[in-house]
């Protein structure tokens, strides 16, 4: 369970983080197109830059857990470790 937490988490918070920041840049373009109002654009102006930075700082996190894990240990045959 671990492992497979550890390889997927990078990724995934990698996916969001990319997605965050592209919104965060989209948002001037949605005002302009008057898809996003002035509330709106107050909301996301404030919110998004601090999540996509909070999302960066957790994927950069993840990375780190995952690469600091231990390398495999060779198995035999049957998957039992190798002496």
């Amino acid at each position: 369970m671990i492992d497979r937490l550890r390889r997927l988490l990078p990724g995934g918070l990698g996916g969001l983080t990319g997605l965050v920041c592209a919104l965060c840049c989209a948002v001037p373009f949605l005002l302009a197109a008057g898809v996003v109002g002035g509330a709106g654009w107050a909301l996301f102006g404030k919110v998004l830059p601090g999540v996509a930075i909070a999302l960066g700082a957790a994927t950069a996190l993840a990375w780190w857990w995952w690469a600091r894990r231990p390398p495999a240990r060779p198995r035999d045959a049957d998957g039992t470790p190798a002496a």
